[in-house]
């Protein structure tokens, strides 16, 4: 199926006059240059993001809009009226789809229009018929855009008659301007402008050709995609970090974007910036990435705001470039030197002695040493990016890379984090409840040590167990049935399967109470019989699970209304008890070693997984050692009530009769074979160092 399928199914459907005439072709609104063209979107600002999920359709699979009714003008109803199905056909070829679409060709007939395969059409236009050819050819648009995007775009444009939608009469569209200045700013919200290159049109009085105004027209769309791809999260691929990091990523189609952006007129570049994250977290590390860079000097008298250049070396007097026609018309100087009795008037593309003056003027401008040569410095600061080195993938001190990765992370978790969901924070120890958007609670956890790190991704919460039972994972089954170690355990056979429980109480290796939300890493939020562990400044000590201080006063958080602490409490001791949610609750297991705190203080966490290195790498960023090694200090922990399990009435002791002391045997006193294992399902437990207790459970 693919592109190609629904590519040759648009321009079919082009040709019977029925699609782009009726439904997928408008002028361009709001400011729109005559005969700009732009795809209607189906689809509302935020929802551009959905055709990225792997659930969501696919191009070939996006049902076409219904076109108006002739007699009330609405849309006609896409349900078949069956009044007015073929009696002919039979109920078979009605049922199913699959058949109902495939024509046999009679032998006896010759081929009619109906019945001959699709040819895709060369279009009439000159321009369409370039940017037909420039999308079908195998050349990529752009780096890191591959060739299932290019056959998106390709469907995009196949659906408006291959028309332009960015370039009319050789020159940008409002649209087209409001894009390039979004694409051209990227380094505010931490990415590349370079990514993103924004193509040139020819010079006033030299326009270019069809091939190159379709050129330009497909790199601009390309680039369009990529940022929005690459705002979602699609530069790196997270699971390349660590197995353990599987964030679900919402990449956006390139046909959606392009759908979304290019109606959007001179709103486009808005539209475009809404793919970044919305939150108030990724908006303060924004905030504080532009007070670090400070402010950007303002552009040289003269000159506009922006300009893009193509790829070249770089430019001393004397030398001729497609690029000087381009400086000539930023910098408001004349197309060409004027003549004297000596010398001849100069050619547009000479770099001569002007153009070199006005790029030294700008490199002052922009703290540059004034050469007046144009090189890769000066062209970022001419495109927009600071020339300091403050723009993604260039560098910059570690502080700045720290804020860039901690972004990034922003970017794996979902679009919307919901109203109502619990955040845990890996580095900081830390677990924070939300409702309604507020902070409604926060409490301290113990995450996975550094050799079993707690898993990365978001889930959703169903349902909490009290007095779990733990059950021995295959693991560590093996190795505790041949050292005898089962004392405290139960044996369970399910059918010819043995496995070794351990029933609910004190000891037990998962407290009172757990939290499930079903993942692929069989990891949950649980209660501990250690609470002492909750006093430690640095807790990276479990197996992967997350342990909950105070887990009682968390489920007053999360639990239905009905099922108070107090109640809960009370079922401790009395069997294991499974309570639902009432409503899944999103959990999202993150890791920021930067963040703003809520009084606006920026802090840094020590990388207690080493993730920091990897995610700098994989984003070309310099930078050294982590901020720091230790982490905040925290307010003194309350110590919560710990609830105790009913227990059987106990005989009345006797009186103990003083007696001479007998002389003291000193023997060794073996361990309790269930204090030896702990730890949690389906994450290996090594056996702890014996301490000669038995009330070492954590």
């Amino acid at each position: 199926m693919g592109a190609a399928r629904s590519l040759t199914a648009a321009l079919a459907a082009l040709l019977a006059g029925s699609v782009a005439s009726a439904t997928l072709v408008r002028a361009q609104a709001a400011g729109g240059a005559p005969g700009a063209v732009v795809r209607e979107a189906a689809i509302g600002p935020d929802a551009a993001l959905a055709p990225g999920r792997p659930d969501a359709p696919s191009p070939a699979q996006t049902p076409k809009p219904a076109e108006p009714d002739a007699v009330t003008g609405g849309p006609a109803s896409a349900t078949p009226d069956p009044a007015k199905s073929d009696p002919a056909k039979p109920d078979s070829a009605k049922a199913d789809p699959a058949k109902s679409d495939v024509v046999k060709p009679d032998p006896d007939k010759p081929a009619s229009a109906e019945t001959a395969p699709a040819v895709t059409p060369v279009p009439a236009d000159p321009l369409a018929a370039a940017i037909a050819a420039r999308l079908s050819g195998p050349q990529p648009l752009l780096p890191r855009f591959g060739t299932k995007d290019r056959e998106s775009v390709q469907a995009f444009y196949a659906l408006g008659a291959f028309k332009p939608v960015w370039i009319v009469d050789g020159r940008f569209t409002p649209a087209a301007k409001s894009v390039i200045a979004r694409l051209s700013a990227a380094g505010e919200d931490g990415l590349s402008p370079a990514a993103y290159p924004v193509p040139v049109l020819g010079a006033p009085g030299q326009p270019s050709s069809e091939a190159e105004t379709a050129q330009a027209e497909v790199r601009l769309s390309a680039a369009v995609a990529l940022y929005a791809r690459d705002a979602r999260g699609g530069r790196i691929v997270p699971s390349s970090l660590s197995k353990l990091i599987t964030p679900v990523l919402d990449l956006p189609a390139p046909d959606a974007v392009l759908a979304q952006v290019a109606a959007a007129g001179d709103r486009a570049g808005e539209v475009l910036q809404r793919y970044n994250p919305r939150t108030a977290g990724y908006l303060a590390l924004k905030g504080r990435l532009a007070a670090l860079r400070g402010p950007v000097p303002a552009p040289a008298p003269g000159s506009s705001s922006t300009l893009s250049l193509p790829p070249g070396p770089i430019l001393r007097t004397g030398m001729r470039d497609r690029r000087v026609p381009l400086l000539r018309a930023h910098f408001g100087l004349e197309a060409r030197s004027p003549g004297t009795l000596d010398a001849a008037p100069g050619e547009p593309d000479l770099y001569d002695a002007s153009v070199a003056a006005a790029v030294a003027d700008f490199q002052r401008g922009r703290g540059i040493h004034p050469s007046g040569n144009l090189n890769a410095q000066t062209v970022m600061a001419l495109s927009g990016s600071d020339p300091r080195g403050g723009a993604a993938g260039m560098g910059g001190t570690a502080s700045e890379a720290a804020l860039l990765v901690n972004m990034e992370r922003w970017r794996w978790l979902p679009s919307e984090l919901g109203s109502d969901y619990v955040l845990v924070n890996v580095p900081e120890f830390r677990l924070r409840i939300f409702r309604g958007g507020v902070l409604k609670d926060e409490t301290r956890v113990i995450v996975g040590k550094p050799d079993s790190p707690t898993p990365l991704f978001s889930g959703m919460m169903e349902y909490a167990v009290v007095n779990p039972s733990w059950y021995v994972p295959p693991s560590i089954l093996k190795t505790m049935l041949a050292q005898g170690r089962t004392g405290g355990f139960e044996v369970v056979r399910h059918g010819s399967t043995i496995s070794l429980r351990q029933p609910p109480g004190e000891r037990n290796a998962l407290g009172f109470i757990k939290f499930m939300f079903p993942n692929q890493h069989a990891v949950y939020l649980h209660d501990t019989p250690n609470r002492s562990l909750f006093s430690h400044s640095e807790r990276a000590l479990s197996h992967g699970c997350v342990r909950v201080d105070d887990p009682f006063r968390f489920a007053d958080s999360v639990l239905p209304d009905a099922w108070t602490s107090e109640r809960l409490r009370k079922l401790i001791g009395k069997g294991e008890r499974t309570i639902q949610l009432g409503q899944k609750l999103p959990v999202h297991l993150a890791y920021f070693t930067a963040y703003v705190d809520d009084l606006g203080g920026y802090r840094t966490l020590p990388d207690i997984y080493g993730y920091d290195a990897r995610m700098r790498a994989a984003l070309g960023l310099s930078g050294g050692e982590p901020a720091m090694v230790r982490g905040p200090a925290e307010p003194p922990r309350v110590v919560a009530a710990r609830p105790e399990a009913a227990q059987p009435a106990r005989k009345p002791r006797r009186p103990v009769v003083a007696q001479a002391p007998a002389p003291r045997r000193i023997a060794q006193r073996p361990v309790r074979a269930a204090a030896d294992v702990f730890g949690e399902p389906g994450l290996m437990t090594p056996r702890p160092e014996s301490t000669g207790r038995t009330h070492g459970w954590w």
